[in-house]
């Protein structure tokens, strides 16, 4: 194998690597959106982890978060929690950076 192909190799590695690490701060952080949302719909335990698996599952099936804050403004909505979708999305950013740190240092 020659240096270059080594060269490629990492390469293709690490890319495959980070893309994991973001898969699963991504997915972490719309866990922690919807274990947050919940709290503001009033739900807890048991309805609170279903409420924020259900968010994860949109997150991974549709690769778009901008779904999931926009089913989370529409569950605000319905059930009247005054949280804008600038707030809402204030918010995800913040989960979004704690689970790429805890990501990375795990």
């Amino acid at each position: 194998m020659s240096t270059f192909d080594k060269r490629e190799d990492a390469y293709e590695n690490k890319f495959a690597h980070d893309e994991e690490l973001q898969f699963k701060a991504l997915a972490r952080a719309h866990k922690l959106l919807g274990l947050w949302a919940a709290e503001k719909l009033g739900k807890s335990g048991t309805a609170a982890e279903d409420y924020a698996k259900d968010l994860v599952a949109e997150g991974v099936v549709d690769h778009d978060s901008k779904k999931v804050v926009a089913a989370v403004l529409k569950e605000f909505t319905a059930a009247g929690v005054a949280q804008s979708e600038h707030q809402i999305v204030r918010h995800f950013e913040e989960f979004r950076a704690q689970a790429l740190d805890a990501v990375k240092n795990s």
